[in-house]
């Protein structure tokens, strides 16, 4: 139950991109030194030996229309999701969600960045706790939002919105999958 709970969460998350980009859970964060808040794109990895080229990094392939973070994400998702104006009022409800969900994020990522020098084990783990707090207020606000904006669509928009989301969970659960483990539960 916990672990499907959590897949939920986390497809929501990346569907309606509540404020995530470029976060790490602490594990992978304390990993590679950083605070939980990776950078957007990483860097190549560079070698000691000067005349050694790094190797080209791949470009990364975002469904985001032009733009910063949420911004981008709303003006995507109204374009992908042909909003009429007779829908506009409900997008604005669900766009302001995510607003303010992002706006959460930031401020909690700001205060875990500025703690990360002085955090302990413990430290570290509250403010993971604060963050999984976050996204779970935050999509308690943000399905019903986006509940009345998808009863409100057509068909055709509703079919639209599951390719898109299902397009993004998709790649997430490819990309976390490891070669061993099929990445669709098998029936027995």
């Amino acid at each position: 139950m916990t672990q499907s709970r959590t897949f939920l969460t986390l497809a929501a998350v990346a569907a309606l991109g509540v404020g995530l980009t470029g976060w790490a859970p602490p594990s992978v964060a304390q990993s590679n030194g950083s605070t939980g808040l990776a950078p957007a794109v990483s860097a190549p990895a560079t070698t000691a030996t000067p005349a050694a080229k790094a190797p080209k990094a791949k470009k990364a392939r975002t469904p985001r229309a032009p733009g910063a973070g949420i911004e981008g994400r709303i003006k995507s998702l109204h374009e992908d999701l042909k909003i009429t104006a007779a829908q506009e009022d409900q997008f604005n409800a669900m766009a302001q969600v995510m607003r303010d969900n992002g706006k959460a994020m930031a401020e909690l990522g700001r205060k875990r960045r500025a703690a990360a020098k002085t955090m302990t084990a413990v430290d570290n783990l509250k403010t993971y706790e604060e963050i999984s707090d976050a996204h779970t207020d935050g999509l308690k606000k943000l399905v019903p939002a986006f509940q009345k904006l998808y009863d409100s669509m057509s068909v055709e928009q509703k079919k639209t919105a599951d390719t898109v989301f299902n397009q993004r969970v998709n790649r997430r659960v490819k990309a976390t999958t490891s070669p061993s483990q099929p990445a669709t539960p098998t029936k027995s």
